[in-house]
Order: C-alpha cells, then structure tokens, then sequence
C-alpha cells in the first residue's frame, strides 16, 4: 500500500489572527479525521519571517497534532538545525516522543534561506559546524547521561522513550549532508529522488563503518488535491497552488534540489507541469504512485474545499488503495 502523508505548512497570504487560528485549528481537525480514516502521516516544516503566514512552529504544531491523533506519524521535514538550541530541541522532541509513543520523525536539514540565518542573529557561514554540533548534542542528550557542551558539563532530561533514540533523519541535497548522516550513522533524507546521492550515502556508510538507511522520494511525488471536476478545481483554486510554487521557488537558488521545486509562472504552466495535480479519485488511483501527498490547504486554498478534497481522498481513494 502506498504511503499516505497530508501535509500542513499554513500558508495564508493576508489572513488576519482570526482567519490563521480558524485554519490551524481546520489544520488539527483533519488530521484527527485523516488518523481515523487510516492516512499514514501528516507532515509539517519550518520558515520564518515568511509574509504569507508560513508555519514557523513546527513542533509546537506537531504536538497539537500527535494530541489529536492516536496512529499515524508526525514528520517535522524539515526543521532548520542550526537555527534551533540544540538543547533545548533535545528536550522539546524527548517531550513530544513520550507523549506520542514514539509518533515524532525530525529531519534536520540546515536551510537554504540566509535571511533566516540574519533573522536569528545566526552566521550563515557557520551553518555546517552548527548543525554538526547540534545532530551531535542531540544524540548525547537522549541517553541520559552528562557530557560536555560548549565546554561545561550537561545533562538532559527526561530520556525520550524510543529507544535508542527518536527517529532522526538528516535531510538534505548535498554530499555534505550525506557524509554527515554517514558519519554519525544516521537515516538520510535527500530532498529529491537523487539515486546517486543515496550511492554516496551508503559508500561513505562503509568508509565510516556505521549503518544507516534512506528515505528518499519516489521519482513522481507531486501534491496533490482531489476533486470530482479537475478543471472547474483550477480554474477556481490554482491560485493558490500557484501562489506557494512561486514562493517556494523565490527562496531556493539553483543548487538547490527538491521534490516539489517548481518553474510555472502561471496558472496554466503549473497544471502542465505537474508538480501539483488536481486529479478525480479514479484519477488518483490510477496514478499509481507510491506516495501520495494531499496538500488541503495549500497557499490559502478555502476551508471547505480543502475539506472536500481531503473526504474525497479518504472516501473514494484510501479504501481502493488498501484492496
């Protein structure tokens, strides 16, 4: 069966408090409808200082979401390491990893947005060093025991209850983060279908003698939302898918690789393009993929026609899916 994943980043261009908090509290209803109706993951990230309301919170929302859930799992794809206190991001996900079960998935990538780093008052040059600092802070952290930190001796509790550790992947598109997962013998994520990254991954496995594994997007992993009339969909809606394909691609230069990078400056070239994809149930089904992204409330997509392509999913597509 295919992996099923609905994703949340918030977007709302202009959305005043009072229109975010209805869509957040939207966001927590249809992930609890989702865990009931069998979907495998709700999937959440991280930007800040982002004009349309882009989720900056992703562990305060993920707790919101493991609370009102009880099966599926909770991604954090990806949270910006070097941005974050790595101790108290040991407590934070400990906290989140007793409460679930062991529900949380954090992959840590280091950003593509150097505004961000300024934003924090953190050096961009330094993002590398940062971020092995903190994967390593991490991983000493949840056993326990004391260790030393920045030159002073540390201990962080409680322990979280997966054992060894929550699950952490090192997301990213690059050699370096590859080398970094190898090197600390950890789960890699590439940000991309990048079947010679994942090679990399796995050589520098056996030149630093640990074991690993990777989680890697299929070749085909467009978002998608559903609808009985696909053309009636986008000429109401894309809009909005437009508007966060082009927020997305303004922040990531060239180097940058990505699942869902788009190049559509309008409406029409995105539907052409199919990164995103407005498809009927039988539509979807027949697509055949191996994982399926819903994205319900994409770029200030409405409330209720967010809910209609998600019961649409859950109803006309899950149950084929599973037979």
């Amino acid at each position: 069966m295919p992996v099923t994943v609905v994703r949340f980043n918030l977007v709302a261009p202009g959305a005043t408090p009072a229109e975010l908090g209805v869509r957040y509290r939207t966001a927590l209803e249809m992930a609890a409808y989702a865990d009931e109706c069998g979907v495998t993951t709700v999937q959440t990230e991280e930007h800040h200082g982002a004009e349309n309301n882009w989720l900056p919170s992703p562990f305060a929302f993920a707790g919101a979401v493991l609370g009102a859930t009880r099966r599926l799992a909770v991604t954090v794809s990806a949270v910006i390491g070097p941005l974050h206190d790595p101790l108290r991001l040991a407590e934070d996900i400990a906290v989140l990893d007793l409460l679930s079960g062991g529900r949380l998935v954090t992959v840590a990538g280091i950003g593509y947005r150097p505004e961000e780093y300024a934003r924090a008052g953190v050096d961009w040059k330094r993002r590398g060093r940062l971020q092995d600092e903190l994967l390593d802070t991490l991983l000493k952290a949840w056993t326990g025991e004391e260790f030393t930190y920045r030159g002073r001796t540390v201990r962080v509790t409680p322990r979280p209850a997966t054992e060894p550790h929550p699950l952490l992947l090192v997301g990213g598109s690059s050699e370096a983060a590859a080398r970094r997962a190898a090197r600390l013998g950890l789960p890699f994520f590439p940000s991309a279908h990048l079947p010679e990254l994942e090679a990399y991954y796995k050589e520098r496995l056996v030149e630093y003698g640990t074991q690993g594994w990777t989680m890697m997007p299929a070749a085909e992993t467009p978002l998608l939302h559903i609808a009985e009339d696909p053309d009636r969909a986008w000429a109401e809606y894309g809009r909005h898918f437009l508007h966060e394909a082009r927020t997305y691609a303004s922040w990531q230069s060239h180097e940058i690789r990505s699942a869902v990078r788009s190049a559509a400056g309008s409406v029409q070239e995105l539907r052409d393009e199919g990164v995103y994809r407005i498809l009927t149930p039988d539509e979807c089904v027949q697509q055949g993929l191996d994982s399926l992204v819903l994205h319900p409330l994409a770029g200030g997509m409405p409330t209720a026609e967010g809910w209609r392509g998600l019961r649409l999913f859950c109803e006309n597509v899950l149950p084929r899916l599973s037979g």
